[in-house]
């Protein structure tokens, strides 16, 4: 499948259709699972009431790192293999990977404060997800502040690739450090500790936010490649 994509006649074809499909699937699942969430679902035990941002809040941290791990993949298939659609995929990703680090970090704020009495603290998690909301920053600013593409592609890479060591950090940050944050409570040894439901909101949450990011990325891909297009033909009119 990927191979097949990685035509960009065939790949514009294929976003032209799965885009507004994927857009109309996370709007779906927004319609679910924010009420759901919000409204519907118990309160935690502990945090009362509080504990309901944690269906914007963790979907948002998850695929914070996702997307990265994503970028990074691209990262290394437009470095070595040198395929324009990879460093488009890569690029076209990192804005909305930014706006998750970014909601992330805004909520665990809004969330850390009643809870832990604090709105922010230096520990392991609240420090490396800090870390990789930068880096994504830096690549985004990289990108922007080089006007050759072919370099600007090579320099992100290298940059989103040595980024990418930060995503066990945060991911295992609370095992290794004392922190704040509770340990894994889904992905863990003996199945997941929350209540089905709110289990049952929170991934339908996550798989909105996944969805979303699908369709955005293709939308922005979509507009990248045309932008080379009209680029191109620019450029063959003034040379003829």
């Amino acid at each position: 499948m990927i191979a097949f994509l990685a035509n960009p006649a065939r790949f514009m074809a294929f976003s032209a259709w799965a885009a507004p499909v994927l857009f109309a699937g996370a709007l779906a699942l927004f319609a679910i699972g924010v009420p759901w969430g919000l409204f519907f679902s118990p309160a935690d035990y502990q945090m009362g009431e509080t504990a309901r941002i944690m269906y914007v809040h963790v979907p948002a941290a998850w695929w914070s790192m996702g997307v990265y791990a994503f970028m990074a993949g691209a990262s290394l298939v437009g470095l070595v293999w040198r395929h324009v659609l990879a460093d488009i995929a890569a690029r076209a990703a990192a804005p909305i990977g930014a706006v998750f680090a970014g909601v992330c970090l805004a909520t665990g704020s809004l969330w850390g404060a009643p809870t832990w009495g604090t709105w922010w603290e230096w520990d392991g998690r609240m420090t490396s997800m800090l870390v990789l909301f930068v880096t994504y920053l830096g690549y985004i600013a990289l990108w922007s502040a080089i006007e050759d593409e072919e370099k600007a592609a090579r320099l992100a890479a290298i940059l989103c690739l040595i980024g990418a060591i930060n995503l066990p950090v945060v991911k295992f940050s609370v095992d290794w450090w004392n922190t704040l944050h509770q340990p894994a409570s889904i992905m863990r040894d003996g199945g997941a500790a929350v209540h089905p439901q709110m289990l049952g909101p929170l991934l339908t949450m996550a798989g909105a936010y996944l969805l979303l990011f699908g369709a955005l990325t293709l939308m922005n891909m979509r507009s990248a490649i045309n932008r080379r297009r009209v680029e191109a033909a620019a450029l063959r009119r003034t040379q003829s």
